[in-house]
């Protein structure tokens, strides 16, 4: 049972460090477990107390890990009736754990996830913390207070030099191709859509993911790409880098602090975090990158971004073509 909690833990939860550290704590742990005071992880807590652990335990264990955002949320009767257990059943595990109640083992998985130093891979484990998060303060409020918290993080990490490397590079350039998947595919989109309007000649390569070798062939040293990656770098991201490079196309990238490896290095990139694991993972922060950027290129591109939007303000209300 111990073995296999372990394994599922490690895989489902992301309540523990990467499996490279997973064997080296588990070592120290069984060497000194009264110099531990504090688990290191729900895995730790089973290996430390596993000859204690009952069938009941095992039922419990297997539901707490199964679904990460209810056994962050529901209390110990909750979690024994899903087991199939006595309800006083959830009690006696937690103390089995060391806690000495319910309520405080069920804060310490909740610290777990919003505490913990590495972003999720799960989604339903992010939405688990977050969800924790917001029991204090309401849902609006927390979700305000880590948007509040990560405007304020960039302002803190992102100098106008950075913004003004980017824009340099935009002004000077013959065409630009944006490029993000995922949720950052609707701020390529919107990136694409400001510099057009600009009087830049910009494509939002994720929106004709089908014609990338077309879009990709005829890349020059005088083209930009522009990327945009948090948490990990899709491999086609990586690939459309690669063809860059060998056009000598420059690359700039917005990623998080978590230093996505792309390779090889952009000539410029800004990095900054979207949130803490547990709170709300902004696209604001990196659309108020991608607004100051086009707004520093309006400044220094001899009007020609003031210039093609009022031409476009005047074609646009002289025309047929609007909808609604």
């Amino acid at each position: 049972m111990t073995e296999r909690c372990f394994s599922i833990a490690r895989v489902e939860f992301g309540w523990n460090s990467p499996a490279t550290n997973w064997e080296l704590r588990r070592t120290e742990v069984g060497k000194d477990m009264n110099k531990q005071e504090a688990p290191l992880a729900l895995s730790d807590l089973i290996s430390r107390h596993s000859t204690r652990l009952t069938d009941a335990d095992t039922r419990l264990l297997d539901v707490l890990i199964q679904d990460p955002i209810r056994a962050a949320l529901d209390n110990g009767k909750d979690i024994s009736s899903r087991a199939g257990v006595h309800p006083a059943s959830a009690v006696r595990l937690a103390r089995r754990l060391g806690f000495k109640g319910y309520p405080e083992f069920r804060a310490f998985l909740q610290s777990s996830l919003t505490e913990g130093g590495n972003d999720f891979e799960s989604p339903a484990a992010r939405m688990a913390a977050r969800l924790v998060r917001a029991e204090g303060d309401g849902l609006l409020a927390s979700v305000l207070d880590s948007e509040i918290a990560a405007l304020q993080q960039a302002r803190n990490s992102v100098s106008d030099a950075d913004i003004r490397a980017f824009s340099e590079r935009l002004r000077d350039s013959r065409k630009i191709f944006v490029f993000g998947r995922g949720h950052f595919a609707s701020l390529c989109s919107l990136i694409a859509l400001r510099l057009n309007r600009s009087g830049y000649e910009a494509t939002d390569l994720g929106s004709q993911i089908h014609q990338l070798p077309e879009l990709l062939s005829g890349l020059s040293s005088e083209d930009v790409v522009w990327l945009l990656a948090f948490r990990r770098a899709p491999s086609l991201l990586q690939e459309v880098r690669d063809v860059a490079a060998r056009c000598g196309a420059k690359t700039l990238t917005i990623t998080d602090v978590g230093g996505i490896r792309i390779d090889p290095p952009p000539d410029h990139q800004i990095l900054v975090s979207r949130g803490k694991p547990g709170e709300s993972q902004s696209l604001v922060v990196p659309m108020t990158i991608a607004n100051a950027v086009i707004l520093d290129l309006a400044s220094i591109d001899n009007g020609r971004s003031i210039n093609a939007l009022s031409k476009f303000r005047s074609f646009r209300a002289a025309s047929r073509l609007t909808t609604g």
